[in-house]
């Protein structure tokens, strides 16, 4: 959850019956709260799996004693796109700060702002923000060594080739007394189901273990890529990053790997703010974001397609100063991504 940032503590005194707005310029701007409207970028988070395969000790004898094929006997390791997710990510506009002055004998107001310093809410607490539910790691099965179920014929045995026939036929057996509990047949059959249960549990445990001396194991290791592009004009087929299959997600310009397109087309056109009533009005500048269709794909595949909101398609509007009165209590909510009015009401 990112932190709350609010100006003097947790309000600050901003003229609400004739507010004076103006365009931020370090060190010539006097006293007053400064804030920024945000600019979109386009974040793609990448959700990849590096799988590792280690081939077993007995994996050339898989054919032979328990009827496996295709098992190979080469490690090898590989990488597997899981998901792309797409979304809009607001960050401070320098281009877009602005500088509300502080007068006397005002109502006193309160700014709020992330801590990035784009505004969130006027006169209100902006809604507390969910932690995005964070991605668990994929926890790797704790193994068990397969050689603490070896017999002492199996340990003793004089060739690799034995003892690969030893366990071969433990997991035979270990089948077996799986069918015989489960069918009520075992000579020692347990008194109620949650005894079953774990008699079951521990045998499967035993045929896993051995059983991987023949087919390997597999490691898998999942991370998430983050790629973030801030679009000043609409994009065609730009390259957001490469993946390869031995690699796993490369950056843009890495020739290594094959390319990830991004597109992003301007849906629709707003007319541009006049600046000089910008320079009239002198109230609270907020955005007015435009939409854009955006699409992740390769030549193969389409990741993503669908519509963002991007300020840079978009345009600047003024709360007019009526708004901020002696008489009236007016609360705004900004979505702090697009710089858009999420919420006002008065009182």
């Amino acid at each position: 959850m990112r932190k709350k940032l609010i100006i003097a503590g947790l309000a600050v005194a901003l003229c609400a019956s004739a507010q004076d707005v103006s365009t931020y310029t370090p060190g010539a701007t006097g006293e007053g709260v400064v804030y920024y409207l945000p600019k979109t970028t386009i974040e793609v988070q990448v959700t990849a799996t590096k799988v590792t395969y280690t081939p077993g000790e007995f994996c050339q004898y898989a054919n032979r004693y328990l009827r496996m094929t295709d098992i190979s006997s080469q490690p090898e390791e590989h990488w597997e796109i899981n998901a792309v997710q797409v979304s809009s990510v607001g960050i401070p506009d320098p281009d877009n700060a602005y500088a509300v002055k502080l007068k006397d004998k005002s109502v006193a107001s309160q700014v709020e702002l992330t801590p990035d310093g784009i505004i969130k809410a006027i006169n209100t607490t902006s809604p507390v923000e969910k932690d995005a539910p964070a991605t668990p790691a994929e926890a790797t099965a704790k193994r068990v060594n397969p050689r603490n179920f070896m017999t002492e014929e199996i340990l003793l045995a004089g060739s690799t080739a034995k003892m690969a026939e030893l366990v071969a036929r433990e997991i035979y057996n270990i089948r077996e007394s799986k069918n015989s509990l489960t069918r009520g047949q075992a000579d020692y059959m347990p008194q109620d189901g949650a005894a079953l249960r774990l008699m079951l549990d521990n045998l499967e445990e035993q045929e896993q273990a051995l059983t991987s001396l023949f087919v390997g194991t597999t490691d898998r290791t999942k991370q998430v890529f983050t790629i973030r592009i801030a679009p000043e004009e609409e994009i065609s087929e730009k390259v957001a990053f490469r993946f390869s299959k031995k690699l796993g997600i490369l950056s843009d310009d890495n020739l290594a790997g094959e390319p990830c397109y991004i597109s992003v087309t301007n849906k629709e056109t707003l007319p541009p703010a006049d600046p000089k009533a910008k320079k009239k009005s002198g109230g609270i500048i907020y955005n007015i974001p435009g939409k854009a269709q955006v699409t992740v794909a390769t030549p193969t595949r389409k990741y993503f397609d669908g519509e963002l909101p991007v300020t840079q398609f978009g345009t600047t509007e003024v709360l007019v100063d009526n708004l901020f009165n002696k008489k009236v209590n007016t609360r705004v909510i900004f979505n702090p991504n697009t710089g858009g009015i999420v919420k006002i009401d008065k009182d």
